[in-house]
């Protein structure tokens, strides 16, 4: 690339960690500043609902407060979920956010899960030069992804050298000062400095008075809603990670918009079947819509062929010229559609800037388009945003930088 340095690259994680720390500080203010602005008082303290209007805080001086309301949104969240197998000491066994606090760097990190978030800190510390290695109980990483997707980050994975063990189960764990062992129930045992335990979260649905209201909650503990956010008692609303739907910020954000505009006597709903959401590997990931394997069993269940009712389009990001001009070559582009009509059915992308390539398909979906006007959009040249097009156009095996066998 041009680039001269002298002596050897090595990472800072300390300086990393309070780079990190001051940029949420920042959106910590920032919000704060909103709700000045907004004229929202602030009440620290923990909360329990005592009736459907009203909430009672308790605060750190052991005095409560009692607040009104004409209407109650509950947005507590998730956490990390307490298992006996995996005892949490935040120093050898860890969940996400301790590892987010380290300052050293770890020499061996054992990955409990190979999900989104097992899937993201094995991209981060094998890149800082930490041995990894992953066990998932599921055939593959990324189990909820499409396949072709999950494939290409484990082959991704064990290229920046993370050991990953699929189809595999944890049976006890054994502590020393410096190392913790993991016995596994297939044979074998794993030694590590640190392991991260990203088996799921619990829903923060126990304790904040509920039962006291009548509010109901399903068999995981989430709170019950309706389309309109509501939950089963009128007036008392639930969004985010605590309705169990799609746990993701930016529904969750969502959601709360659609509960507000409902209080206020409007009609609102999420659409959950155009969320995008980015996964941060390295390369990324972006994802809309069903994947290839959800979009053929759909078919089936419709009594369609799947091969004939189903199509795909693919593009490489090594056929993008702005890919190879950045080095960005590793990944590609997946279309799916119905044959008829050319429905858009979702999009999948790995590779560079993934994350946000991935909202050109979920507008277009959103709106309706078909795959044959979202790929006669004219996208400017060189951009990533050019696999987009070609991976649509290749549904119809219209790709002209496509290279395709002749048909005699």
């Amino acid at each position: 690339m041009g680039l001269l340095i002298q002596g050897p690259v090595t990472y800072d994680l300390a300086r990393m960690i309070a780079r990190k720390n001051k940029v949420v500080a920042t959106l910590v203010k920032g919000i704060a500043t909103l709700f000045k602005a907004w004229n929202i008082e602030h009440v620290q303290g923990t909360g329990s609902l005592r009736d459907r209007r009203t909430v009672t805080v308790s605060v750190d001086n052991g005095m409560s407060r009692d607040i009104q309301a004409d209407a109650i949104v509950i947005a507590t969240g998730s956490s990390w979920p307490n298992l006996s197998q995996f005892p949490i000491d935040g120093t050898q066994v860890l969940t996400s956010q301790h590892l987010l606090d380290l300052d050293i760097i770890p020499a061996s990190l054992l990955i409990v899960g190979g999900g989104v978030e097992g899937c993201e800190f094995a991209a981060l510390y094998s890149g800082l030069g930490t041995v990894v290695t992953i066990i998932e109980l599921m055939p593959r990483v990324l189990p909820l992804e499409d396949e072709e997707i999950s494939a290409t980050m484990e082959r991704e994975l064990k290229k920046r050298g993370v050991t990953v063990l699929t189809g595999t189960t944890v049976d006890r764990l054994e502590r020393s000062s410096a190392t913790i062992t993991v016995r596994l129930k297939e044979g074998g045992e794993i030694a590590a400095e640190k392991i991260l335990v990203s088996v799921g979260r619990g829903l923060n649905s126990s304790g904040i008075g509920l039962e006291r209201v009548g509010v109901q909650v399903g068999q995981r503990g989430e709170i019950l809603v309706n389309e309109r956010m509501e939950t089963t008692e009128p007036g008392v609303y639930a969004i985010g990670d605590v309705v169990g739907k799609v746990m993701l910020a930016h529904v969750a954000s969502a959601q709360g918009k659609v509960a507000v505009e409902n209080i206020m006597g409007l009609e609102a709903s999420v659409r959950y079947d155009v969320i995008p959401a980015g996964i941060f590997t390295l390369p990324e990931i972006g994802r809309v819509g069903l994947t290839e394997q959800q979009a053929r069993k759909q078919a089936e269940a419709v009594g369609q062929n799947p091969d004939v009712a189903v199509k795909v389009g693919r593009f490489r990001y090594a056929g993008v010229g702005k890919a190879q001009a950045t080095g960005d070559t590793t990944g590609f582009f997946k279309v799916i559609a119905e044959s008829s009509g050319s429905k858009i059915l979702g999009v999948h992308i790995v590779g560079a800037h993934a994350a946000d390539l991935v909202h050109e398909a979920a507008m277009a979906m959103q709106v309706g388009a078909t795959v044959t006007e979202m790929a006669g959009m004219i996208h400017a040249h060189p951009t990533l945003a050019e696999g987009l097009m070609e991976a649509a156009e290749d549904v119809e095996e219209k790709a002209i930088h496509q290279a395709r066998k002749r048909v005699p």
